[in-house]
């Protein structure tokens, strides 16, 4: 398989490594200094790149009919002109805020457990999430995700960001520390007692490793698509 990667950071390099592990080529390197490539020489092309050009990439895409998987977060203002481009030009699209395999079984696990929890309001929620200082966004994608995930089975009407916690609101605390892939706990606290479930990665290779099987998975597809279509989850 043919691949572009879009974004050249860490995660492009880590996806790099592993893609050419598994017999893939890579065609290009899309960085923030590369002005004109062809993404047509691609058969499948991965975004890992930052916001304010994520937007250009994955449009590129699929003008040109190349399957597209993103996992770039903060642009998502912009979710519903892509998924239209999608569909107006027959195109191929998957974007997660987390491509881990193990992530996505706790985004499963998050929701089961707001289901649970619903109707007991002695318990207070709250959300952390801690990644590396060059993290961009704040919270993260995953936390987004985890949040919305709740939302859907609760009373919580929205999430804020480093705030005390509101009764119709989740609160999130967003840490940066140096050296840390990505760690996210879901707490439920009481006066008795407190359940709490977490995320911890350890490097960055399970996102690497889901976006590649995203990439494999889409090929010759057509339509909009999540990660749980990628591992059958719906």
């Amino acid at each position: 398989m043919k691949i572009a990667l879009l974004g050249y950071g860490r995660m492009g390099k880590t996806i790099e490594q592993i893609a050419l592990q598994k017999g893939h080529e890579i065609v290009l390197k899309v960085d923030e200094n590369t002005v004109n490539y062809d993404i047509t020489l691609a058969d499948v092309a991965i975004d890992f790149s930052i916001p304010s050009v994520a937007f250009n990439h994955i449009s590129n895409c699929l003008y040109n009919n190349v399957p597209i998987v993103s996992g770039t977060t903060g642009w998502l203002e912009k979710f519903k002109d892509i998924t239209k481009l999608c569909t107006q030009n027959n195109g191929a699209f998957i974007y997660a805020s987390n491509f881990s395999l193990g992530v996505n079984i706790f985004f499963e696990l998050n929701e089961y457990l707001a289901k649970m929890m619903h109707n007991l309001d002695q318990y207070q929620i709250s959300m952390e999430e801690i990644h590396h200082i060059n993290k961009l966004d704040a919270p993260s994608g995953t936390a987004i995700t985890l949040a919305e995930g709740i939302i859907k089975h609760s009373a919580k009407n929205s999430w804020a960001l480093n705030v005390t916690n509101k009764n119709s609101e989740i609160p999130i605390v967003a840490k940066r520390i140096p050296d840390v892939p990505g760690t996210h706990s879901i707490e439920y606290k009481s006066e008795v007692d407190t359940i709490e479930i977490k995320h911890t990665a350890h490097n960055r290779d399970g996102f690497a490793i889901g976006a590649l099987i995203a990439a494999e998975w889409i090929v010759d597809k057509k339509g909009v698509f999540t990660m749980k279509d990628v591992l059958g989850l719906n």
